[in-house]
Order: structure tokens, then sequence, then C-alpha cells
């Protein structure tokens, strides 16, 4: 069953008005008609079944068949901070960490990066991956849209992350693994967790120590050497399986 986002004012009387860009996709992707069934999320723990009833020129209505929660989301927030990768290697990224599970994704500009935007290229590239976290939230029947946020320089990322709980870092040089258990093992639903993935470089000593200075954590993933679009994955992948609950 296909599912659509919707904002939480788009709901009430037993309906739904779907807007935007899913009407097109609905009326002529999809080529849905009345009578057929979809599900439908606001951002929040419920889901909804639902029965498109009428097509106009744009919004599509439906009506509201059955309400759940489903738990689908993971009990804590995690936030991935990517370092930006060469290439459309972000577009992989966003799509995976979203399917697997991250909060939120936050692009990072530190400074062995050889990518460097402009503020139009961005603005663009932000959009883009947007709508890639939206295909991938609908694909793998996330409750929310996972957002993608602007690029931020590396201090100005170690400073959002600052409330977080729990704040891992990998790197090469980091404990070996039976301390990489014991710190992974160790997070605890309800924490929010930050993971702080390098570029194709890897991280400067000064930018480790900067990270250690703001709370983050060294963390190794093992004796071989990890891409900057696998170290991330690894990281969510590990902590979906520790923390999923059902």
């Amino acid at each position: 069953m296909n599912r659509f986002f919707v904002e939480p004012d788009q709901i009430g009387g037993g309906s739904i008005r779907i807007m935007g860009q899913d009407v097109n996709h609905i009326r002529n992707v999809l080529r849905m008609r009345t009578g057929e069934e979809i599900l439908v999320c606001c951002g929040d723990e419920w889901e909804y079944t639902c029965r498109v009833t009428a097509f106009g020129e744009r919004e599509i209505l439906a009506e509201i068949l059955d309400a759940q929660k489903p738990g689908k989301e993971l009990p804590s927030r995690i936030c991935l901070f990517q370092c930006l990768p060469k290439g459309d290697k972000m577009e992989l990224i966003v799509q995976k960490a979203v399917e697997l599970g991250a909060s939120e994704i936050v692009p990072v500009s530190s400074r062995r990066c050889v990518v460097r935007l402009d503020r139009k290229k961005a603005e663009h590239k932000v959009s883009r991956w947007n709508g890639v976290a939206a295909s991938a939230a609908k694909q793998s029947k996330r409750m929310i849209v996972p957002g993608v946020h602007e690029v931020m320089g590396f201090r100005e990322a170690l400073e959002y992350a600052g409330n977080m709980d729990v704040r891992l870092i990998p790197y090469e040089k980091a404990e070996g693994m039976a301390a990489a258990r014991e710190l992974l093992s160790g997070i605890r639903a309800g924490q929010s967790v930050a993971v702080f993935i390098g570029p194709e470089g890897g991280f400067e000593e000064e930018e480790i120590e900067e990270a250690r200075a703001g709370g983050f954590l060294p963390v190794s993933l093992g004796k071989r050497i990890l891409r900057t679009e696998t170290a991330g994955m690894t990281v969510l992948s590990i902590l979906m399986y520790l923390l999923e609950q059902d």
C-alpha cells in the first residue's frame, strides 16, 4: 500500500487532504482511482489507512478508515553528521540513513572535504537530498520524513550536537572492538545519539581533539578502513539492532 505524508492541519473531520507534489504522483504516476486505499502519516506516531474519495485540481481527498500506532520508529533520536563526500555519494548516504532509522542528517564541511559548495549550490543540493529522504521514508514505511539540514561547518556541527546524550565519532585510532562493544551496547532507548562521519580523507588530528573536547567519544569500527559512505551505515545498523525493541 502506498504511503504519503501530510501536515497535521490537513487531517480533520474524518478525512485527509493530500496536497502538493503527491497530487500529481497519485493521479498521473500511480494512476490511482477513487476507492483505492493508501497509508497516510503526519509526522507523529499515528498511521492512517484511508480510501481515496475525490480528485480535485490541487488536492485529493481521502476518507480515514482506520488509525493505528505501528511503532515503526526507533526509540531514540539518531542524528547522522556526514562530512561532504565526493560525487553523488551523499544521495546514497541519505537514502540508507533514512532506511536505517536516522531521525535527521546534517551535511558537514570539514577540513579534508574535497567538495566545496557555494550558497546557491548548497541550497540546490540540500533540496535534492531532502527529496531523496522523502522518497526513502515512503519506501521504508517510516512514520516521519527525516530532515536534511543546511550544510554546517565543523565547529557549528559540534555545537549543534552539544545537547545530545551520546556523541560518537568513528576513528581508526580509537581503542579496539571490545571498547566499541561496551560503548555501543550501553546506549539506551530514549537517549539521543550523534554519529559524526569524516570525509574520504578522514579527520585531522586537531578535529578529533576538538570533537573530544565537545564530548564526542572515538569508537572503532574494526581493523579495516571503511569508506565514508560505509562507516555511517555501519554505525546506524548496529544502533538499529541494539535499540529495536520488538
